[in-house]
């Protein structure tokens, strides 16, 4: 498995096609948008195994926070690590680029796998207005 930062146009949409596959069709979420102002300044990162794309992530900067999202890991790559390998990859990356601390929007579903990680729950479970829960969670660099 290969982690890279996406910075080719193929790279980013490869990116946006696991983003599309996990959240608008297996999850059902269109509003909002997966596709955002965000992605064009962020950073975005491609898992791929040698038949393709696996699982993405994203940073968006945010003063001295590497903000974490868009985290997706395709249905037959679950259960593999490869979750873990590309969060390590993230917050490798944030450290190496001066990032104090790194925050992300967790799904509730997901909190453990955060926690594992390092991230610890602030504040309250909220709607992002996908209908599904999340709740901000954060860990220092």
């Amino acid at each position: 498995m290969k982690i890279t930062l996406a910075e080719t146009e193929a790279a980013r949409q490869a990116c946006f096609d696991v983003r599309d596959a996990v959240f608008t069709v297996e999850q059902g979420i269109t509003d909002p948008p997966d596709i955002d102002e965000y992605d064009t300044d962020a950073l975005h990162f491609l898992a791929e195994d040698g038949a393709g794309p696996a699982g993405t992530a994203r940073i968006v900067a945010k003063g001295d926070a590497a903000k974490i999202g868009r985290v997706a890991v395709l249905k037959s790559h679950r259960g593999t690590g490869l979750g873990a390998k590309i969060m390590k990859a993230v917050t490798t990356e944030a450290k190496a680029r001066g990032f104090r601390f790194a925050v992300l929007e967790s799904q509730t579903h997901a909190m453990a796998f955060y926690e594992n990680l390092g991230f610890v729950a602030e504040g309250s479970e909220y709607d992002d207005g996908s209908g599904i829960l999340h709740i901000l969670m954060r860990t220092e660099l």
